[in-house]
């Protein structure tokens, strides 16, 4: 976790960035709407690119954390570990979707580390941010990871 480089202001899209380049591999980050009693994120790894999926119509912080939660799947290397999504994506082929993670519930060992790993770096991101750890010049830590008021 110390290893883990985060931008200064903190902001999720950022570091999922930096977290791409140093990979190696793209992250594409795919905003998804009207989805009831689906995950709020997951996370699609393929031959060419991994992608995460995340509701569109939740809070800024909730998108933060799910991003984050995802995030944490590849930092953890947990989408080197399980098997193929054709039940979840049947109309695709197995050579192309080699890992599908989904954020519904908190029992898998998987999904635990993934969530503490998420709130581990939101929290080392606020602790900096109050700080003043890399002086930004603009935002408060408290707009960094909850935003700005008024959603601007």
């Amino acid at each position: 976790m110390a290893a883990l480089e985060l931008p200064d202001p903190f902001d999720a899209v950022r570091f999922v960035a930096g977290l791409a380049e140093r990979r190696g591999r793209p992250i594409e980050l795919i905003p998804v709407s009207g989805r009831p009693n689906l995950p709020c994120g997951l996370l699609v790894t393929t031959d060419q690119a991994d992608c995460i999926l995340y509701s569109a119509d939740t809070t800024p912080l909730h998108q933060q954390h799910i991003l984050l939660h995802e995030a944490a799947h590849l930092i953890c290397r947990h989408d080197e570990t399980a098997p193929a999504a054709k039940v979840l994506l049947p109309h695709l082929g197995s050579e192309l979707v080699q890992r599908v993670l989904g954020r519904t519930v908190y029992t898998e060992p998987q999904e635990r580390e993934a969530e503490l790993v998420a709130s581990m770096i939101l929290h080392r991101a606020v602790l900096d941010g109050g700080r003043g750890g890399g002086g930004s010049g603009g935002a408060s830590w408290t707009e960094s990871v909850f935003g700005s008021p008024g959603g601007a």
